[in-house]
C-alpha cells in the first residue's frame, strides 16, 4: 500500500521536474541571452537580473514566498506541496543552468538579426515546461498560483488568464527595455500560453461519436464486437419526421477512427454522423487514474 502510495506520488511530482527544467532551460538558453522578457514573477525576477544582474535562481525564490503563502490558504495543502515541489525544483535547475553557463559548458543561443526566431522558441520551450507542471496538478509560483485560483471561479483557461496577465506584467517592462524586444517578448508569450493549453487539454488524440441512426443495436453490436469499444444508446426522435431513432454514443482513439467511419456507412449509409474532439478521457480502455 505504501509502495503504491509512493509510486503514485512519484508519477506527478518526476513530470513537475521535468516540466520545471524545461522552463529553466527555455529562460537561459533562448529568454535571458536575447533580453526578452518573460510575465510575472519571474519577469521581475528577469528585470531585476537585467538591471542588478541578480540571479534568477534566488530571486524567484525568494518573489515567491508570499504567493506560496497564499495559495497554501487557498487552494489547500495538497495542491501546494505540488506547487512546492514546482517553485524549489525551478530554482534548482536555473541554479544548474547558471553554473552551466558561466563554466561554459553550455553556450546559449544569441542572435543580433533574427528575434523572431528566438521568440518562437522561447515560446515553446517556456509552454512546453509550464504546460507539463499544470497538466500533473503543480505550478511554478508566482502568477500560475493566481491564475489557478482565477480558473477555478471563472470560465478562462488558465492560459488565457497567464496570458492577460503576462500582458498587463510586460506592458511594465517597457520603462526598462526597448519597445521591439517587449514586442518579441508578447510573441514569445502568445506562443507559451497556446503551447499551455495544448498540453494541458488537446495533447489527447481521441475522437468522439455522436451516430443518429435507424440501426443503433446492430451497429453498437459491431462497435462492440470488432473494435472492442464502448457504446452507449439512447432513444432519439426526429423532430421534423416524428420517427423514432437511436443514438450512438462512442469514445475512440484517433488511429480507429477511419475503421470507425467504415462501419457506420456499411450499417447505415443515411446516418447522420457527429465527431468532436475529446481531450482527455478516463475509463476502461483510455486512461485510468
Amino acid at each position: 500500500m505504501m509502495f503504491r502510495k509512493v509510486t503514485k506520488q512519484l508519477q506527478i511530482i518526476l513530470p513537475i521536474l521535468l516540466g520545471t527544467a524545461i522552463y529553466a532551460f527555455g529562460l537561459h538558453y533562448f529568454l535571458i541571452p536575447n533580453m526578452l522578457m518573460e510575465g510575472g514573477v519571474t519577469g521581475i525576477a528577469v528585470l531585476l537580473n537585467y538591471a542588478a544582474g541578480w540571479p534568477l535562481s534566488i530571486t524567484t525564490l525568494v518573489l515567491n514566498i508570499p504567493l506560496f503563502l497564499l495559495g497554501w490558504r487557498t487552494l489547500g495543502r495538497t495542491e501546494m506541496l505540488y506547487t512546492l515541489a514546482g517553485i524549489v525544483s525551478l530554482s534548482f535547475f536555473l541554479a544548474v543552468m547558471e553554473q552551466l553557463i558561466a563554466k561554459g559548458w553550455v553556450v546559449t543561443f544569441h542572435t543580433s538579426t533574427d528575434y523572431i526566431l528566438a521568440a518562437l522558441y522561447a515560446g515553446v520551450t517556456l509552454g512546453a515546461g509550464l504546460g507539463i507542471v499544470f497538466r500533473f496538478g503543480g505550478t511554478t509560483g508566482g502568477v500560475d498560483i493566481i491564475a489557478r485560483i482565477v480558473s477555478r471561479r471563472k470560465t478562462l483557461s488558465m492560459g488565457q488568464i497567464i496570458l492577460i496577465l503576462d500582458i498587463v506584467i510586460i506592458g511594465g517592462s517597457l520603462f526598462f527595455i526597448p519597445i521591439e524586444k517587449v514586442l518579441y517578448t508578447l510573441v514569445t508569450v502568445f506562443v507559451a500560453a497556446k503551447l499551455i493549453d495544448f498540453i494541458q487539454d488537446g495533447a489527447y488524440a481521441a475522437k468522439s461519436f455522436s451516430i443518429i441512426t435507424d440501426k443503433g443495436t446492430s451497429m453498437a453490436q459491431r462497435i462492440t464486437i470488432e473494435m472492442e469499444r464502448g457504446v452507449t444508446l439512447m432513444p432519439a426522435k426526429g423532430a421534423f419526421s416524428g420517427q423514432q431513432k437511436e443514438i450512438v454514443y462512442c469514445v475512440v482513439q484517433r488511429q480507429e477512427l477511419r475503421r470507425l467511419k467504415a462501419i457506420v456507412r456499411s450499417e447505415d449509409p443515411r446516418a447522420f454522423v457527429i465527431i468532436n474532439d475529446v481531450h482527455d478521457v478516463l475509463g476502461e480502455g483510455f486512461n485510468e487514474e
